[in-house]
């Protein structure tokens, strides 16, 4: 005789799943990867197919022969953590560096933690910073880009915009007056064609458009990212207006570095953001603050993996401190 399980309510029934939660965001990153192998070529190619497969096989290597479980692969996570982390490296990034980032991105931000839905950190951006602390000669190896259509565009080598700023000011009695480089800039050609960085930082409006589509999808709330964007304004708004020969104006923090790769992207993980639409937003803030305390006192030029992950830690409190209701009760 058959036996029926009964359990209680609410019972609700969603086409939504994770397999097709992570194929929309796949489709939302495609913008900004056929960008980024147009202009940066072979290399790119090279980087996203290394990362990619890298995370699968490492994620089925220890679903099978360590956990003895069922592959988890076919839910797309381990595809978007290996797209992600490609677009977070510079495109002449070494493939076995790409696969030692692979490896701590699954095997040791996801897998160790027991799998998607239980990392405490986004795995990309582990495998990210991993690297940029261990291979930071490599990891600011920045290029002109120089792929299938990039060749002939006047593009800025040795240094990303904000590394350019960093170094520049780091010049005692310096002031941004005096830099040709960041006086000259073309905001209009930054939204499209941004001068340098990692791969997924070349075009800011190939980002946009992955985040029009997620929008419109349900696949993310807004709050979060439109938070770090705001306060990212807000915070170097008031720095620029009080002395503009020391700091950056808003737009150049937008448009630079990967403030919208991660706003978009990985501060929108559901697994490692808060839960509530307040708790969100506090999050978005202190994403905000901490990338733009880095980048105006910190030692590095770009802060937002770092910020990223340190209120990766705070999502526990977060989700305490500001549950959402059930059912009616506080």
């Amino acid at each position: 005789m058959d036996k029926l399980i009964v359990s209680p309510s609410p019972h609700l029934h969603t086409k939504t799943s994770t397999k097709s939660l992570m194929r929309d965001v796949v489709i939302a990153l495609m913008p900004a990867v056929i960008v980024s192998v147009l202009f940066y070529g072979w290399s790119e190619l090279l980087v996203l197919s290394t990362s990619v497969a890298s995370c699968l096989l490492v994620e089925l290597f220890i679903t099978k022969f360590l956990l003895k479980k069922p592959c988890t692969i076919t839910d797309c996570s381990a595809l978007v953590t290996g797209i992600l982390l490609a677009l977070n490296l510079p495109s002449t990034t070494p493939w076995w560096i790409v696969f030692i980032g692979s490896v701590v991105a699954i095997g040791v931000a996801k897998m160790t933690f027991g799998g998607l839905g239980q990392n405490i950190f986004n795995p990309a951006l582990v495998g990210r910073v991993f690297l940029l602390i261990s291979f930071p000669a490599q990891m600011t190896n920045w290029t002109r880009p120089e792929g299938f259509v990039g060749g002939n565009l006047d593009a800025m080598t040795g240094a990303t915009p904000l590394g350019a700023v960093k170094e520049h000011l780091g010049t005692e009695g310096a002031s941004l007056t005096g830099m040709t480089e960041y006086a000259d800039m073309n905001y209009f050609d930054m939204l499209f064609y941004n001068i340098g960085g990692s791969a997924g930082e070349i075009s800011a409006l190939a980002i946009l458009l992955g985040f029009a589509y997620l929008l419109f999808r349900g696949v993310i709330k807004p709050y979060i990212t439109l938070s770090i964007i705001l306060t990212v304004a807000v915070f170097s708004g008031i720095f620029w207006i009080a002395d503009p020969s020391q700091y950056t104006d808003p737009l150049f923090n937008l448009l630079t570095g990967g403030l919208l790769l991660g706003a978009v992207f990985m501060a929108t993980d559901y697994v490692t953001s808060p839960m509530s639409k307040t708790g969100g937003i506090i999050f978005g803030v202190g994403i905000g603050v901490i990338t733009m305390l880095i980048r105006y006192f910190g030692a590095y030029p770009e802060g937002v993996s770092f910020a990223i992950l340190i209120m990766n830690s705070v999502v526990p409190l977060l989700n305490k401190w500001f549950h959402t209701k059930k059912y009616g009760r506080a």
